[in-house]
This record gives structure tokens, C-alpha cells and sequence, in this order.
């Protein structure tokens, strides 16, 4: 969907915010003045704040279907009240999610706010790999405004369409910025609720400590199969195959015109099947959500020639929280080397 239609319909939807309150909506009545409402833009960054959040706070997240699309959601009136009526409200940011930024921005609500790619691109979080000091790592994120407008607007990067100036949005992939935006809810929950500071301080820590055991299973990856090369489908775990220090051969045109979200020059796909028709890859890292006639062909192309194909995915799958879901992918891409080893 183009920017312009997807902003257009979360306009919409925030007209539709005042009438929803007129008419009695679950969030409004004096009983529910002091609850505080964590709302995120999908179950990916739900799953972090309710790691966070913990018995206090459930958590609402907006786009949980397994086979939705983030980049093309069209936000209901229904979200938009949900955003507007939010105490905080965490989302992925970059453009990914615009439908959440272009209702912040109509001025409807003053939520808290954590956005992950402006934490990503301020280069907060920890080392996954240098210890278990958490006082420290936390201490990091104090003084951060984390995910205010100002911050995304800093970035200089493009919001348009899925060009970032060779940033990719995809940031969940990367445990760093999911460990950053652990604390920075932790922060924004203390703030707003100072008698739970501790319990969220102490969950953000927990969450941290299961990012290492993440960590370290990637890390083995890079240690068993140094500089091994893959194929992606899209550009959707760059973060995890560079920690895992894996090559991606996908050729530049064809990963490029995916990022952008045109279609790839028939030369473009045909190098690329013919990659993988040669086994000249290790693994495929294929995106099920965003599947078309391109991508379903290089799976096939994949599959004919006994390469293993590893799903890649942007929301949760049902049952399944962001440390178990992250502890799987890095399996799965780990059982796929070994395989091919």
C-alpha cells in the first residue's frame, strides 16, 4: 500500500477517536481514569513490554495475526482510540509502523512513548556479550527520551516507503535494541507508576538475562560456520545473520528492489535463482507474511535443490513469546548449517 493511502486511512481512523468516547468506549468511566493502558504497534514489541510490565500491566497489542503485513496495516478507528487513550505506547518506528506515528502526530492523546529504531540508531543497549552487569546497562538508558518525535526526526533517514539510506527497519532482529527497549519501558513504566519501579527494573533485568542466552546461541552459530553463505528472500534478519556472522549472496539488485518494494529486474531474479540453483547457499531465510510469485520462486528454487529454507517472520507466532520465538529462528538457522555442513 502506498504511504499516502495508509495515512490517509489512519486519518480517518482518528477522526473517528471523539466518537467512539461519545459513545461510551471500554476506556473511558471514572473507574478507569488511574489504569494504565501499554498499547504496541505489534505482538513483537508487545511481547517485549509485557516481559516488562509483567503482573501489573497487561499489555495491548495491535497487530497480532501471523499472517498480517506491519508495513500495509490499515489502523482502525478502534486503534487509533486505543493509541489515543494509551499511557505508553511502543512501537518498532523507522517507517515500519507509520499508521502508529501518523496518529501520535494528528495530536490525539499524549501518550508515553518507546520507539525501537530511533534506540537503534542512538545506539543505546548493552553488549550482550560483556557480562552481566545490569545496573549498568540500565543506567544507560536514564537520562533517554526514548522514541519522542524528536528523536525519529533526528535520524535523517527517509520515512517513505522501506528506504532507509541502507538502514534497515527490521530492528527486532537485533537483541541489542530489544534489550534497549526492555529499560526504556521500564523507565517510562516507573514513571508513570513509581510503586511498580522496582518490579519493572527487576523484569527488565530477567528479560536482559534471557537475551544472553539468545545471544550466546547465536554467537555459536558464528563460531561453528564463520563467514557461511546464505540467501534472504528480504532483507527481514539482517540483524541476526551479521551477529551470527553469515554471508548473505543475495545479489545487490535483487535485495535492493525487495527493500524498496519494487519488483526486481528479471536479470535480478534470475541471478539469484540461479544462486541457489547452484547451491551456492547454505540456507534460506524466507519471510512467509510477505510472500509473492518472486519469493514463492526462490523458496522452490531452494527446496529443488536441497537447501534448507528458514522462516523469518514479523510477528510472533501464536503461543509464543519474543525470547522463545528468537531462541527458535536461532535454532532453526543453526540446524539448517549443521545440515548443510
Amino acid at each position: 500500500m502506498r504511504l499516502s493511502s495508509r495515512t490517509a486511512l489512519a486519518a480517518a481512523a482518528v477522526a473517528c477517536v471523539t466518537t467512539l468516547a461519545a459513545c461510551g468506549s471500554a476506556t473511558t468511566g471514572s473507574d478507569d481514569e488511574d489504569t494504565l493502558r501499554v498499547v504496541a504497534s505489534t505482538n513483537v514489541w508487545g511481547s517485549v513490554a509485557q516481559a516488562v510490565a509483567g503482573d501489573r500491566i497487561e499489555v495491548e497489542s495491535l497487530i497480532t495475526e501471523p499472517s498480517a503485513d506491519p508495513h500495509s496495516y490499515e489502523a482502525s478507528p478502534l486503534d487509533a482510540a486505543a493509541i489515543s487513550d494509551a499511557s505508553l505506547v511502543v512501537y518498532n518506528g523507522g517507517g515500519y509502523d507509520r499508521f502508529v506515528e501518523d496518529i501520535l502526530e494528528s495530536g490525539s492523546g499524549d501518550p508515553a512513548t518507546v520507539e525501537a529504531f530511533a534506540l537503534f540508531e542512538s545506539g543505546e543497549g548493552s553488549d550482550l556479550h560483556a557480562g552481566h552487569d545490569h545496573e549498568d546497562t540500565h543506567d544507560t538508558h536514564d537520562t533517554h527520551d526514548a522514541g519522542t518525535d524528536d528523536t525519529a526526526g533526528s535520524t535523517g533517514h527517509s520515512h517513505d516507503g522501506h528506504d532507509h539510506s541502507g538502514v534497515n527497519e527490521h530492528v527486532w532482529y537485533d537483541l541489542a535494541t530489544a534489550d534497549a527497549v526492555a529499560h526504556a519501558v521500564a523507565d517510562r513504566l516507573a514513571e508513570l507508576d513509581p510503586e511498580g519501579a522496582a518490579t519493572y527494573e527487576a523484569n527488565a533485568a530477567a528479560f536482559h538475562d534471557n537475551l544472553h542466552a539468545v545471544a550466546d546461541r547465536v554467537a555459536s552459530i558464528a563460531e561453528a560456520h564463520p563467514d557461511a553463505p546464505i540467501a534472504q528472500t528480504e532483507s527481514i534478519a539482517t540483524y541476526l545473520v551479521t551477529a551470527a556472522g553469515l554471508r548473505d549472496e543475495v545479489p545487490a539488485d535483487f535485495a535492493n528492489a525487495i527493500e524498496n518494494g519494487t519488483d526486481p529486474s528479471p536479470a535480478a531474479i534470475a541471478a539469484t535463482r540461479q544462486l541457489l540453483l547452484d547451491k551456492q547457499v547454505r540456507a534460506l531465510l524466507y519471510n512467509p507474511q510477505t510472500e509473492d510469485k518472486v519469493s514463492r520462486e526462490m523458496r522452490a528454487a531452494a527446496e529443488a535443490s536441497g537447501i534448507p529454507v528458514v522462516e523469518v517472520s514479523e510477528t510472533l507466532p501464536d503461543g509464543v513469546d519474543y525470547i522463545q520465538w528468537q531462541t527458535r529462528t536461532a535454532e532453526a538457522l543453526a540446524s539448517a548449517l549443521d545440515t548443510e555442513s
